[in-house]
């Protein structure tokens, strides 16, 4: 490997990367969540004035990157940001930044603190090795805006829905609202108190807070809240849907273990340059899933 090849693997390791011109890298920066604060938003703007060619990329993962900076000016535009409360991001084949929508701390929507479980896995995990690069999402809630179903590991926000008899008004509008029609109703048997009964179908419900939210009499209300956990999207050359490793984890500590489990089993049997979901596809999807939650 030449010089210049080595250089490039460790100024990649520290999250700079040499662009098509040769002359110039870019300084990929590392936020967690997408979240960034005043002064380090004037520091970037700051330094990409002075060592690039002040403008700012702002990445699909909710990174920020500074293009067009020279080799020598590497070091003192590292240093300047470090400074300003700025680390350097991830390249290669290791965990990148972590990903997540706002989550419950602002977004109605958000049944989960996603912030706060970003902020954990970015200390435990970002710039680990992994044989290729290791991407995770942290998504509040079924609508899945920050696409934890197409990361490496993802984690949606999930609520089990509970019927209150006494509230309903059997308008019937949860089933035609439900977007997998999970809830049906039925006949309770005679009973005068309660003739009639909503059920949500626990195989078919997708853990969705649409009942809940839009029901007029508040007959939905959510019953307990918890995680769905995903392994092996990506949207890569070959691209593919993560697959469902277990559906309504209630406790937060598993789904760390269930993450870690994850990883560990990626490290220990995914060549280089594969990712992990196509080493699940070599291994088998039941296999994998089998050691990984056999190990929890």
């Amino acid at each position: 490997m030449s010089d210049l090849e080595l250089d490039a693997v460790a100024l990649g390791k520290v999250g700079m990367m040499r662009q098509t011109q040769p002359e110039f890298y870019v300084m990929r920066l590392h936020a967690v969540a997408g979240d960034l604060t005043a002064r380090q938003i004037r520091c970037i703007a700051r330094v990409a004035a002075r060592y690039g060619r002040g403008s700012v990329h702002l990445s699909t993962r909710q990174g920020v990157e500074i293009h067009y900076v020279r080799q020598e000016d590497l070091e003192k535009a590292r240093l300047e940001l470090l400074e300003g409360g700025v680390e350097m991001g991830a390249c290669g084949p290791r965990v990148r930044l972590i990903v997540a929508c706002p989550g419950n701390e602002t977004c109605r929507q958000g049944v989960i603190d996603t912030k706060a479980m970003a902020k954990t896995l970015d200390e435990r995990y970002f710039k680990t090795e992994t044989p290729s690069k290791f991407k995770m999402s942290v998504a509040g809630c079924s609508n899945n805006c920050s696409k934890a179903t197409e990361n490496d590991i993802g984690i949606r926000g999930a609520i089990e829905p509970e019927w209150v008899p006494a509230s309903c008004s059997d308008c019937g509008l949860c089933m035609s609202l439900c977007p997998v029609r999970a809830i049906s109703r039925r006949e309770s048997g005679g009973n005068p108190e309660t003739p009639f009964r909503y059920e949500a179908d626990e195989a078919s419900c997708i853990n969705c807070s649409t009942c809940t939210s839009l029901c007029p009499s508040d007959a939905w209300r959510v019953g307990k809240r918890g995680y769905h956990v995903y392994i092996g999207g990506t949207m890569g050359r070959v691209p593919r849907f993560a697959s469902l490793l277990k559906k309504f984890v209630t406790d937060e500590d598993d789904v760390y273990r269930l993450v870690e489990e994850a990883i560990a089993f990626y490290r220990q049997h995914g060549n280089k340059k594969e990712r992990f979901g196509h080493m699940i596809d070599r291994i088998g999807l039941d296999t994998v899933r089998e050691v990984i939650l056999g190990s929890v």
